[in-house]
């Protein structure tokens, strides 16, 4: 019998975990053998302070990972505006290899003392009165007085539980990681008639470029060819700029990765109930122009187990928290959007602007 059970660990479940460890018996459960590659790598100067908390700050400066200068953004205008974090009082974020960041919160994890059980996908929970019966496809029956979901989007015990979720746009991300051959060190946003691009410097050279764009507002050739996706970042010129030494075939055949990621703004309609609550995108998904996905997937970890060691229901405080965050969130999101005004009777801009 643990005391808690997550589900999913990835960024948020692993910070809930390691938080929880000195004073809870948690088991941490998530369906992959490993964190796979993918694309969120902007971590702000902010997650310094939960890093610190969690005494995870100087191990965490040991890894390979950028200082982030700041962004470059044509937004608004064919001109740029600089965003530097110079006068942040928390001092630099970062660009993250993403995967290598999730791999050391699991070890961490597993250090702090947490149960670590993967491979093993969620199969369903049953209330049995004073815990949870949980299945997963493993071989092994798992007891938890309380449940965390941070399965990601999917959200699988939410869902399983009957829980709806809310959806306010229709954004996807097309990306990839290439070779980088640029001195730059900044982020670069760059918006255009039928979405905006974003690029960023990674560790080991590379760079992540990445398209976002409602689905039905970008041809499916570029969702699933590398050569198209450069080939339509070539016509944006912050883009072309950043790869302009990059060989059309050669070096896009050395990519790392590439792919298609939902970048909508959801919600689950009810993110906690008795003795369970959803946290990070399995709560709130953020539009990635917000660079806040990481943080929030943090943040909120840190909230929900700030609730849980006063010992009391955390439900209605909790929810009240998440409601707010996205209230807020939706505010700051339609305000930014409102800003590009170049394009406003295009489908992309129009949505939103309504």
């Amino acid at each position: 019998m643990f005391d808690v059970a997550i589900i999913g660990a990835g960024v948020a479940g692993a910070v809930a975990a390691i938080a929880l460890a000195p004073t809870h018996s948690v088991v941490l459960i998530d369906k992959q053998a490993e964190p796979l590659q993918r694309i969120g790598e902007c971590l702000p100067p902010a997650a310094r302070r939960i890093l610190h908390r969690l005494d995870l700050l100087e191990a965490f400066n040991q890894q390979p990972h950028l200082p982030s200068q700041g962004m470059q953004s044509y937004w608004g205008s064919e001109h740029a505006q600089i965003v530097d974090h110079i006068r942040n009082p928390d001092g630099f974020g970062w660009h993250l290899d993403r995967q290598k960041f999730e791999l050391f919160l699991r070890e961490s994890a597993h250090q702090r003392g947490v149960e670590c059980i993967w491979p093993a996908r969620f199969v369903s929970a049953q209330d049995v009165g004073e815990y949870w019966d949980i299945t997963t496809d493993a071989a092994r029956q798992i007891q938890a007085k309380f449940l965390i979901d941070a399965g990601g989007r999917q959200s699988p015990f939410a869902r399983q539980q009957g829980m709806q979720r809310e959806q306010v746009d229709k954004l996807i991300a097309c990306w990839a990681i290439l070779p980088d051959d640029t001195q730059s060190r900044m982020g670069v946003l760059s918006a255009t008639k039928t979405g905006w691009w974003y690029s960023a410097p990674l560790p080991d050279h590379k760079r992540v470029i990445a398209f976002q764009t409602d689905s039905d507002q970008v041809d499916n050739e570029v969702k699933k060819d590398l050569h198209a996706l450069i080939r339509l970042a070539l016509t944006c010129p912050a883009m072309a700029r950043l790869l302009a030494n990059l060989d059309g075939t050669s070096k896009v055949h050395g990519g790392v990765h590439g792919g298609v990621s939902a970048a909508s703004s959801t919600r689950l309609t009810q993110v906690a109930g008795h003795r369970w609550a959803a946290l990070g995108d399995a709560a709130l998904s953020f539009d990635p122009l917000s660079s806040q996905g990481m943080f929030n997937a943090m943040a909120s970890a840190m909230q929900l187990v700030d609730l849980m060691q006063t010992g009391k229901d955390v439900s209605h405080e909790y929810k009240h928290q998440i409601e707010n965050i996205w209230q807020h969130y939706l505010i700051h999101k339609n305000t930014f959007y409102r800003q590009e005004n170049r394009w406003k009777d295009s489908p992309f801009w129009k949505r939103r602007h309504q």
